[in-house]
């Protein structure tokens, strides 16, 4: 017999540069108190990282200038399991959809729908009628392909699992 999933987490954040460090905390308790994998685990708070961090750049409410401090919006976290691993969805207040694009070396940013794609199940978005914005989702899998604790052959093979511990890493430094 198997036991029932564990219920829905949400978070609601200020839209606020430390959110995205909260948000990966969150996450990450959230998973091991679920008993998900630590690959898993690592895929999911990069990813949550990329979605929170896009998210804030989109919060705020419909005519509010991105100067007004007063005004910084809000993101909503959720996250909840499934029979094949777990759903990471971030909510903003803008409308616009996501557009995932190719940017230069040299970018700084605009990776993150990029490095979605790569180390997610799936993804996608959807609008949040009756109110302004769209949520942003990303599946990860319990045991993503390519995890590091896979047995391989001695040479490293590069996945998108290392690929993204390498850029989480650097972005914290």
């Amino acid at each position: 017999m198997s036991q029932p999933l564990p219920p829905v987490s949400d978070l609601t954040l200020a839209a606020t540069p430390n959110a995205v460090a909260w948000a990966r905390r969150h996450t990450v308790d959230i998973l091991r108190s679920w008993r998900f994998p630590a690959e898993g685990t690592e895929v999911a708070r990069l990813l949550i990282s990329e979605l929170a961090t896009n998210a804030i750049r989109h919060a705020r409410p419909p005519g509010i200038a991105a100067t007004d401090p007063a005004a910084p919006g809000t993101i909503l976290l959720r996250l909840w399991p499934t029979n094949a691993g777990v759903v990471l969805l971030v909510g903003d207040n803008d409308p616009h959809l996501p557009t995932p694009r190719t940017p230069s070396n040299s970018a700084t940013g605009g990776r993150g729908l990029l490095l979605t794609a790569a180390m997610a199940s799936r993804w996608g978005y959807y609008s949040r009628h009756p109110h302004p914005g769209k949520f942003v989702w990303a599946e990860i899998p319990a045991r993503p392909e390519g995890a590091l604790g896979d047995q391989r052959t001695a040479r490293q093979e590069t996945t998108p699992l290392l690929l993204g511990q390498v850029l989480t890493a650097l972005r914290e430094l």
